[in-house]
């Protein structure tokens, strides 16, 4: 049975930081891309970052490139998403997902940027 778990989210002011983490359990983990998204209050779901399955290879859309990064470690079969300078409009629910994103299954992680 596939399990993801995130955790690390919380109250940060702007310009600060988090390091999410996300693990993952009942599938050989390193055979997957794996994804994080996020989904803003009353918005839709957003794609925050992608890393392929052996870590050599990441990718993120311009609305967090330069402040997040994301990393995996397959001999811990966890993923994690270091997230640095936020600010308010990065304000959401976080989730990872497993192969393709759009459809989060795990409870996610709050993570809420304010003064």
């Amino acid at each position: 049975q596939v399990q993801l778990v995130e955790s690390g989210g919380g109250l940060v002011q702007p310009g600060g930081s988090l390091r999410l983490s996300c693990a993952a359990s009942g599938f050989t983990f390193s055979s997957y891309n794996m994804n994080w998204v996020r989904r803003p209050p009353g918005k839709g779901l957003e794609w925050v970052s992608g890393i392929n399955s052996d870590g050599s290879s990441t990718q993120y859309p311009d609305s967090v490139k330069g402040r997040f990064t994301i990393s995996r470690d397959n001999v811990k079969n966890t993923m994690y998403l270091q997230m640095n300078d936020l600010k308010p409009e990065d304000t959401a629910v976080y989730y990872c997902e497993k192969g393709p994103w759009g459809r989060p299954a795990s409870q996610g992680t709050q993570v809420t940027v304010s003064s």
